[in-house]
């Protein structure tokens, strides 16, 4: 069973692993719902309850998914989605925080998702043209109304966090974090210590390269989202397989695959985060919830930051085009 943590002081509990389900949906090749539904109903035997949706998954079919997949049990599991992408003929186009947008979202997702309340609203990023003081007073309205409990924000930085926490109390941060993404602990994390929000780190795993299993971008159908990821790249691929290479020794010799040591790692860096590994396959699923039994000892710890002195990651995080949607 996996363990459970407090994220925020407003109450939030949830598992420190989770589960992402935007793959279920799009962006990595091929979905098969019988098989995702397999996977978020084996999730919950397995006790994790932290699932990680939004409207753009889709767009729009990912919520469904999880209302078919959690029909009759609303209460076991604690769900995750977000607004703030505008989207015209199932392409996003822009980002479009107005509370006119808000409430059209909140309202479709609800319907989606077949509840009468979100656990978790997150922005999936940051809108300039709009203040973050008036989206998070917007939704902090929802929470009064009792259509959202918890508030959380997407790829955003300090002085957005300062701003926003001072207008609505924030329970959570997300972006992502991995053995290969660790932007978020110089600044991030000890702000996030300091305000007591929590964090959830997307894409722990490297979007699958830190498995062990990825290969080069050209290997990747059209429609995923690796093809386009800089650091999958042919020129960036050899550079950034020596940390895969070492990851690989390393777990080999503690007993543990790849995968589980790297969130096994990231769950050392702060008893307030959570990690949301994306997979649409039972097995791996299996393997990553089993990363919550892996206890890491200082000298593991050691060697494994021993071999981040050692490299840094090639490429950019995304092309420039989503890059600008970062707020950092």
């Amino acid at each position: 069973m996996v363990s459970t943590i407090t994220l925020g002081t407003q109450g939030l509990q949830v598992g420190r692993i989770g589960l992402g389900c935007m793959g279920m949906s799009q962006w990595y090749g091929a979905t098969d719902d019988n098989e995702s539904l397999r996977t978020l109903h084996r999730a919950l035997e397995l006790g994790v309850n932290f699932f990680d949706s939004a409207e753009a998954y889709g767009p729009f079919t990912n919520e469904r998914l999880l209302q078919r997949a959690f029909a009759g049990r609303r209460g076991e599991v604690v769900i995750a989605t977000k607004f703030g992408f505008r989207i015209v003929d199932g392409q996003i186009v822009g980002v479009d925080s107005s509370e006119s947008n808000l409430q059209r979202v909140v309202e479709a997702s609800l319907k989606r998702l077949g509840t009468d309340y979100i656990d978790v609203l997150y922005q999936h990023r940051l809108d300039p043209t709009v203040p973050i003081e008036e989206v998070v007073g917007a939704m902090g309205r929802l929470v009064e109304q009792g259509k959202v409990k918890y508030l959380g924000l997407c790829e955003v930085g300090t002085r957005t966090i300062e701003r926003a926490h001072a207008t609505h109390p924030i329970s959570v941060i997300q972006g992502e974090y991995s053995l290969w993404e660790r932007n978020v602990e110089q600044e991030i994390l000890p702000l996030l210590h300091n305000l007591g929000i929590g964090y959830v780190a997307f894409c722990p795993l490297g979007r699958g390269f830190l498995t062990g299993k990825a290969a080069s971008a050209t290997h990747y159908d059209a429609n995923d989202f690796r093809q386009q990821d800089p650091r999958f790249r042919e020129e960036n691929f050899a550079a950034n397989t020596f940390l895969t290479e070492s990851i690989l020794a390393l777990a080999d010799s503690w007993s543990m695959t790849p995968a589980q040591l790297a969130l096994a790692w990231l769950l050392t860096r702060s008893p307030h985060l959570a990690v949301i590994p994306g997979t649409k396959r039972v097995a791996y699923l299996e393997e990553n919830v089993a990363a919550d039994a892996c206890v890491l000892n200082d000298e593991q710890s050691h060697a494994i930051q021993a071999l981040l002195g050692q490299w840094a990651v090639a490429g950019e995080r995304y092309e420039q085009r989503m890059m600008q949607f970062i707020d950092r």
